[in-house]
């Protein structure tokens, strides 16, 4: 389970981010990231059962680098204020559409879906979209779903987009760029015993969107 010193940790780093801090207290950030990993390993255990290609996969390929690049960034912090995870095959550097864990103080969630696909994928869910809208809103529209996930998150077109008529019965959805869900933790339910199993659980409920998408974009001959 996370501890409440890593939720500390991470908040003192958000109002402290810099290299000089972050030396200080090294010794803290080792403890604060085996604790993340620690945690990361029990969900990645619970996700198996429920992700067949999961089996293979070593938890430490699912971490994400606290190091921000901050090359092309106005933002020259040198470090992220959080700890994420990105469980797929192989880990966080799939290629596919995986379950991404992120811990921040306030700011904790599970997330799932499109994001920044490419033009081709873009494409191809548009068309699924257009020809069987049923299947997608099936998953999105069951009601356990949208009690988990009740905001889909992401960019949308401020008009319709080309090749699609402005009447189309699922232009607001044919209108997204990105179709990511996310389902926020407070910090009280991030401590507490029974995070993991809530992370899985929620996993589970996005599992069929995440499926969709793969099964579109990377299943396909």
């Amino acid at each position: 389970m996370i501890e409440e010193k890593t939720l500390l940790f991470l908040k003192e780093l958000s109002e402290n981010n810099s290299k000089e801090w972050f030396n200080e207290n090294r010794a803290w950030y080792e403890k604060s990231r085996e604790n993340f990993i620690e945690t990361c390993a029990e969900i990645l255990e619970g996700l198996k059962p429920i992700q067949a290609n999961l089996h293979n996969t070593r938890i430490k390929d699912c971490i994400l680098r606290i190091n921000r690049d901050i090359r092309f960034s106005p933002d020259k912090s040198p470090y992220k204020n959080y700890f994420a995870a990105g469980f797929g095959p192989g880990g966080r550097s799939s290629g596919r559409v995986d379950f991404y864990l992120q811990i921040q103080p306030e700011n904790s969630f599970l997330g799932a879906g499109m994001w920044q696909p490419t033009p081709i994928n873009l494409a191809k869910f548009r068309q699924e979209l257009d020809y069987n809208p049923g299947n997608l809103k099936s998953i999105i529209h069951d009601k356990k779903f949208i009690s988990y996930f009740p905001v889909a998150h992401g960019e949308v077109l401020k008009t319709k987009p080309k090749a699609y008529d402005i009447e189309h019965p699922e232009i607001e959805l044919l209108k997204r760029k990105e179709l990511f869900y996310l389902h926020y933790y407070t910090d009280q339910e991030v401590v507490s015993e029974k995070f993991i199993s809530n992370v899985v659980e929620g996993s589970k409920i996005i599992k069929p969107y995440q499926d969709y998408l793969n099964q579109l974009f990377y299943d396909q001959n």
